[in-house]
């Protein structure tokens, strides 16, 4: 049996799109942003440190560990940037720039996902994957045209769905993982 924390990740990926979701909608108004920071530091902790784990152990199979754990590290140094800019009243163009390439890369793999038929559910997994990339993708023009509100509305929707399917399939997987791995014992009390 491998280690499986993927349930962790979605989970903190879903927190971190419905914190995004709220920080578009009204947060990019705000004069003192400060607020944000803990939230932004949370999620991209988590996101670094477990995506890191995963590209550096594979420890669950095959190109899973690819399309969560690379991903998991873009999330997260997004989360962590982001939070940090925030704190030393950086402008997040270059934040926003960056998350534009890491879009694409979701988007990419949403797109394979779907065509490998990975997953238990390989098109919702695919369609989470591609709104994950378009809220990347949609990044910089959102910040830079923050007075328009429908490109705000437009993003915060991307958003709001994208978390809602990896929360769907994140609850569901802990619901599973709590039977299947029930037998589950470490090496040494085999």
């Amino acid at each position: 049996m491998f280690i499986d924390y993927i349930t962790l990740m979605l989970i903190n990926m879903v927190a971190g799109f419905v914190i995004l979701a709220y920080y578009v909608y009204e947060g990019l108004d705000q004069v003192n942003p400060k607020k944000w920071i803990p939230g932004f530091g949370m999620v991209g902790a988590i996101a670094l440190v477990t995506g890191l784990h995963m590209i550096f152990t594979w420890p669950v199979i095959g190109s899973f560990n690819i399309a969560f754990g690379e991903t998991s590290v873009l999330f997260g140094i997004l989360f962590m940037t982001a939070s940090i800019a925030i704190a030393q009243g950086w402008d997040l163009i270059t934040v926003a720039i960056y998350a534009f390439f890491a879009g694409l890369v979701a988007i990419l793999l949403g797109v394979r996902m779907i065509n490998l038929d990975l997953t238990r559910q390989p098109l919702l997994s695919g369609i989470g994957f591609i709104l994950s990339g378009l809220g990347g993708v949609c990044a910089a023009p959102a910040l830079y045209w923050r007075n328009v509100r429908i490109f705000r509305l437009v993003g915060v929707v991307v958003l709001l769905l994208a978390a809602a399917i990896w929360a769907i399939t994140g609850y569901l997987a802990y619901w599973d993982h709590l039977s299947g791995f029930s037998d589950w014992q470490p090496l040494p009390m085999r």
